[in-house]
């Protein structure tokens, strides 16, 4: 991190109750600690609005991309995918483009439960900072 970076925290997981309290805690941690500005999204609904300020903006983001196989997926109508694989998809096109503009990210897949994932998550996120 450097003066003027901001954390930009990317959940390609559920957007429940538990998981938006997650991901605030998350983000208000790096903040208190870095001392920095820090956004908090779930994707891909974000990748339309500020995920394009994240790709074309300056060169002042730092990410921690968070994706997840959904235990619970559903087919698309009148397609051999399901919706976990467009969702899949659309985080790993964000991330390579992330990494393809030399954006400072990183990508966390959780396997297994979601809710000890996200746990074991924080804790080292707060162990780090």
């Amino acid at each position: 991190m450097k003066a003027g970076d901001y954390v930009g925290v990317l959940a390609y997981v559920e957007r429940d109750l538990k998981t938006r309290e997650w991901i605030q805690q998350v983000r208000l941690t790096l903040r208190d600690q870095l001392k920095v500005a820090t956004a908090a999204e779930f994707g891909p609904r974000f990748l339309h609005s500020t995920g394009q300020a994240y790709k074309g903006g300056p060169d002042s983001g730092v990410f921690l991309q968070i994706t997840f196989d959904d235990h619970a997926d559903l087919a698309v109508p009148g397609e051999r995918f399901t919706f976990g694989v467009v969702k899949a998809a659309q985080a790993r096109g964000d991330f390579d483009v992330l990494s393809e503009r030399g954006r400072r990210a990183l990508r966390v897949h959780i396997k297994g439960p979601l809710e000890a994932g996200l746990e074991e998550l924080a804790a080292l996120i707060k162990k780090a900072v």
